[in-house]
């Protein structure tokens, strides 16, 4: 089955997209790929199967770039990848329990949907509430070292529990081995129950829980997907789910996205980097929901609002960020754009 041109141009485009969201926020690969496959008519396995084969690639290529501006934490994420593994298993039995009762696909859907909108509405909330009493005043008074500022209060809590081993971590924060593995197990039962990638829950709870600076929870965030990607693609190619001819095209346009979005996280303001984020989530979960109804109704038209929601919502963030990138590498200094 060969593909026209057209087809082939419009999945290096949309891999291009997607590979700038993916560099840029450590999430937003599966996300968008596997539904986008199904709507155009793929098979539910090979619309997994690819998806994740591309998340995977694109993984390894952001995190090398990555690497080249110092975000990944090793040994941060070798650990989520210890408790999120664990997590992941819990999920999928969990959702082997409820298919048993007949209520896993509705209870999963709805879960979706509020996790998104709920982690989406937070994260926005609080990049613009920051400055305006977000719960961050006391910090600001004591301004001994500027860092201690942008670490959220939730973070702080779990910093200061003091069981031991303490990890260090990049970003000089000390961290309980517990409340990482607690934090990596919590993340991967919600990935494991909701068949999702989990960057979408990952890179808030490395940032809000931990208090990992965000360039550096988006780097290890993605070091961890490259784990989760290959083993997934790995097994959905075993059974044939992977289509080349799908992800070839795809990558080739991640490969450049990928590249772009993750030196953006290091020229763009961190506070817009969430603003971005928490967006994203919320039409993502606007078009989830949008497609459930049209599922639990059977109503065709809604399933490709849905879609059509997803792509303009990533065509929205993917074009401001890289706007955002431009507007940040013409300012002069922030001194001097301060004193404008």
């Amino acid at each position: 089955m060969g593909m026209s041109i057209g087809m082939i141009a419009l999945f290096v485009g949309f891999g291009l997209l997607v590979g700038i969201l993916f560099g840029f926020f450590g999430m937003g690969g599966s996300f968008l790929v596997t539904p986008a496959l199904l709507i155009f008519g793929y098979e539910s396995t090979v619309a997994v199967g690819s998806g994740m084969a591309f998340v995977f690639g694109t993984s390894v290529i952001a995190t090398l770039k990555h690497r080249d501006l110092g975000q990944v934490d090793y040994k941060l994420g070798v650990l989520m990848i210890v408790g999120t593994a664990t997590g992941i298993e819990v999920g999928k039995e969990i959702v082997v329990h409820l298919q048993e009762i007949g209520l896993a696909g509705s209870i999963i859907s709805v879960v979706y949907v509020l996790l998104l909108g709920g982690i989406g509405a937070f994260v926005t909330y609080e990049a613009l509430g920051d400055g305006s009493g977000g719960g961050l005043e006391p910090d600001v008074e004591a301004d001994a070292d500027a860092d201690d500022t942008e670490i959220p209060e939730v973070a702080q809590k779990i910093q200061s529990y003091r069981v031991p081993p303490m990890i260090e971590l990049r970003g000089g924060i000390t961290v309980s081995l517990w409340m990482i593995l607690l934090v990596a197990f919590a993340t991967g039962l919600l990935s494991g129950f909701l068949g999702v990638g989990g960057g979408f829950i990952r890179m808030p709870a490395l940032f809000y829980l931990i208090g990992v600076p965000v360039p550096i929870a988006v780097g290890t965030d993605l070091f961890e997907i490259i784990f989760s990607g290959g083993i997934g693609s790995f097994l959905y190619a075993m059974e044939g789910g992977v289509n080349l001819g799908i992800v070839a095209p795809l990558l080739a346009g991640s490969a450049l996205g990928a590249r772009v979005g993750s030196a953006a996280t290091s020229i763009v303001d961190e506070d817009e980097i969430k603003v971005y984020f928490g967006v994203m989530l919320l039409l993502g979960s606007i078009a989830v929901a949008i497609q459930e109804v049209g599922n639990a109704f059977d109503v065709e038209v809604l399933r490709t609002v849905s879609v059509v929601v997803i792509l303009g919502a990533a065509l929205l963030v993917a074009g401001a960020v890289v706007y955002s990138s431009v507007e940040s590498l013409r300012a002069p200094t922030p001194a001097s754009s301060a004193a404008d």
